[in-house]
């Protein structure tokens, strides 16, 4: 066998480990056979290490460490920077966590209600107001709908 020395190891084994944790833990496999694996194991502990991918990328990472390590610290070290490297892998491939500032609150005075939601109703940013169809209320007013920015 070939001896392709340290850096193409690593590479082989980062990607070789990114690609068995994502099909264990993300797709449906040939002929659907992981679902079937994952349905039948359930809520159990295998079950549950399938759910999540960083856990799953620890166990996938061990065996292929010994491809990079020798002595005892080489193995865990090298068994952890696989397994943060197919995380960090994975999470390349998702969308970008974007922070949004919160909204501005709306300087009220104490014992006043905004005048714009008609008698008797409050304005609150995490509920939705809806117009009755009672014959008192404004049944032509549009639906109003505020969600908060996840966070």
């Amino acid at each position: 066998m070939i001896d392709l020395g340290f850096w193409p190891k690593l590479v082989l084994a980062v990607l070789a480990t990114w690609r068995i944790t994502h099909l264990l833990a993300r797709e449906d496999g040939p002929g659907d056979v992981l679902v079937r694996v994952r349905v039948r194991l359930g809520s159990r502990f295998f079950g549950r290490l399938m759910d999540c991918y960083y856990c799953l990328s620890l166990w996938v990472a061990a065996p292929l460490a010994f491809v990079l390590g020798r002595t005892p610290l080489d193995l865990v070290l090298s068994w952890l920077a696989l397994s943060g490297a197919a995380c960090l892998l994975e999470r390349l491939g998702q969308q970008p966590v974007v922070m949004q500032p919160a909204a501005p609150a709306m300087d009220i005075p104490p014992g006043t209600e905004p005048s714009n939601h008609g008698e008797g109703e409050q304005k609150n940013g995490m509920l939705r107001t809806e117009a009755s169809g009672s014959p008192g209320g404004n049944s032509s007013s549009p639906t109003t709908t505020q969600h908060s920015s996840p966070s």
